[in-house]
Order: structure tokens, then C-alpha cells, then sequence
């Protein structure tokens, strides 16, 4: 079934960023508005950097970004649409977790002080205690309370499960359905945990080593997609549809590749469905070994169906 998203919450074209060895290479996205997006990839692959860039906190050295059709810079009042949770809590160790609403509620329009002091009980948050005296589970819970607290159109997350238990993972994803709940909000976040797409996620970007490997709907991308296992000879007329192919000193080999494609492989061959996991590896390693060779990244998202506004 073809997917139409009618708008964009985010939008960047050809956003470059270097930082020391690392740079963000001609990123283009498309973040459609009423769908939770992951933004999956290793450590290192640049999901912070770009969310920095989304948000501001960076300046990037070529391309432009858009949150809800405007520059972020150029619109003092888009705070007001974005809620934000960070890897640190923008509030000082010395506050505490009860009084952050009295400190910072004057600077939205729609703070809601009692939406806050709920959120703060319903997550367990210790009201008295200081800031630098919370758990981390106990401080991610502190920023969804303060991101949510003001009703932003926009969640923007960046790793919110990494270091969590089970529970306060549960407890964070059950409050983004709820957030989700109203059809003009959305979600971005990034992770590194493949089953936080699978739990939460309808759009998908995977970014490693600085580009986008893939963007599409995340169920289109499990249909679009097979995992290939087999012993060489590796037929050479399917190489150019392999993505992050592996071939061992023993003959074995791995790749993942389109549906359509698989017709090029014999019985010998074992094709199964491809994981969420299967993908991401595979479009990662695809990623690294592109980058390495000085190879442009592919656009992978002729893969899916497309997605018109």
C-alpha cells in the first residue's frame, strides 16, 4: 500500500558538518509529520551531531535545516512547538527536580505546571532531591517531565533508552504512544538499540559514518528486503543489489538484498526475512564500506515506496 505524508516537521538538504575526523556528508532528510521516526545507527555514526544540527545547538558548515518550514535560527518562537531530551538535563545540579518548573515555566507560553508535577509523580521522580543527586533513569524521566510539560507538537530524543532498565524503558515508550496519541505530533529519536524500532517506530532513517544508508517506512522496508546465505560462487549479476555483502576466506557468504532480487540465487542458497537488526548491520556496513572506497553514498530510498507529500 502506498504511503502519503501530507507534511514535514523536518526537513534538511545537503547539511555537511565536520568535527575533527568525523563529518556529516550531504544529509538529506524528510521527517514526516503524525509518525514516530527512529534514527537508528552505531555509536559514532552521527546521530547527535545531526540532532545538534537540528536543533541549533551547532552551526552546520554547508546546507540548510527547516522545523516546521522555518529556519530554527531565523524563528525565536519554535522552542515553544519542540520538546527536547538530550543526553544531559538542561537544568542546573543544584535545582530541584520540583522547583525546575517555577524556574523555567516563564519561558513558554504553555508551560503547564500541573502537567508537570503529574508527569513527575507518575514517573517517580523525587521531587526534593537536586538534580545531580537522580539516577540516570531518574534524570531522562526529569526530561521528558520538563520536554512534554510545555505541549510541543515535536518530541526530539536523542539515545532517551541508553543505560535504562526494562522497566523505565517501557515506561518512556508507553509515554510516547500517549504523546502520540494526537495525530499532528511527532517524534524523532535516535538509538543504537534496534528493538526501540521495532516497539516504537513507523519511519526509519539508518545513518552510519555519516550518511543516510536508508529513509523510509519501516514496514516497507521489512517487505522491500531478504537476508542471502550461501557458498560461493557468489552470483556476480546480483552484486550490484547487495547490500553490506560479507564473503569469508572459507566461501560463505552474507548479504542483504532486495525481494525482487532474489531470484538470482539457486536453491543452495538460504533466504530468510531480514530483522530489523539484519538491515541496520548490513546498511552499516555498506555505509563504511562506501565511505572507505571514496564511493558517493546510494540513495536507498528508491527501495521503498515512495513517499510523496
Amino acid at each position: 500500500m502506498e504511503t502519503t505524508l501530507t507534511e514535514t516537521a523536518v526537513l534538511t538538504q545537503g547539511l555537511q558538518k565536520s568535527r575533527g575526523t568525523f563529518a556529516l556528508r550531504e544529509v538529506d532528510l524528510r521527517i514526516p509529520t503524525g509518525f514516530v521516526t527512529g534514527l537508528v545507527g552505531p555509536n559514532g555514526a552521527g546521530k547527535t551531531t545531526l540532532i545538534k544540527c537540528l536543533l541549533g545547538l551547532v552551526e552546520p558548515d554547508a546546507g540548510c535545516v527547516n522545523l516546521f518550514g522555518t529556519e530554527p535560527a531565523a524563528n525565536v518562537g519554535i522552542q515553544e512547538r519542540v520538546g527536547v531530551v538530550l543526553d544531559r538535563i538542561t537544568a542546573a545540579p543544584e535545582w530541584r527536580a520540583g522547583s525546575i518548573g517555577r524556574r523555567i515555566g516563564g519561558l513558554y507560553t504553555h508551560w503547564d505546571e500541573p502537567l508537570f508535577t503529574e508527569l513527575l509523580h507518575r514517573f517517580e521522580v523525587p521531587t526534593g532531591n537536586r538534580v545531580d543527586a537522580l539516577s540516570r533513569g531518574q534524570t531522562v524521566k526529569l526530561s521528558f517531565a520538563m520536554a512534554l510539560a510545555h505541549h510541543p507538537e515535536l518530541l526530539i530524543l536523542d539515545e532517551p533508552s541508553s543505560g535504562l532498565d526494562p522497566g523505565a524503558r517501557r515506561e518512556l515508550t508507553d509515554t510516547i504512544r500517549e504523546f502520540m496519541i494526537d495525530p499532528s505530533h511527532t517524534v524523532l529519536f535516535s538509538t543504537h538499540i534496534t528493538s526501540d524500532l521495532d516497539d516504537l517506530a513507523d519511519h526509519v532513517v539508518v545513518l552510519n559514518a555519516g550518511t543516510v544508508a536508508y529513509t523510509g517506512m519501516l514496514d516497507e522496508l521489512h517487505e522491500q528486503f531478504a537476508v542471502v546465505r550461501g557458498q560461493a560462487p557468489f552470483p556476480e549479476a546480483a552484486r550490484p543489489s547487495t547490500i553490506g555483502l560479507r564473503i569469508e576466506t572459507s566461501g560463505r557468504y552474507e548479504g542483504l538484498i532486495r525481494v525482487e532480487d532474489t531470484s538470482w540465487f539457486g536453491p543452495e542458497t538460504v533466504i530468510d526475512a531480514a530483522s530489523t537488526d539484519d538491515i541496520v548491520v548490513h546498511f552499516g556496513e555498506q555505509a563504511r564500506a562506501d565511505a572507505a572506497a571514496g564511493r558517493p553514498a546510494p540513495d536507498h530510498r528508491q527501495h521503498g515506496k515512495e513517499i510523496r507529500s
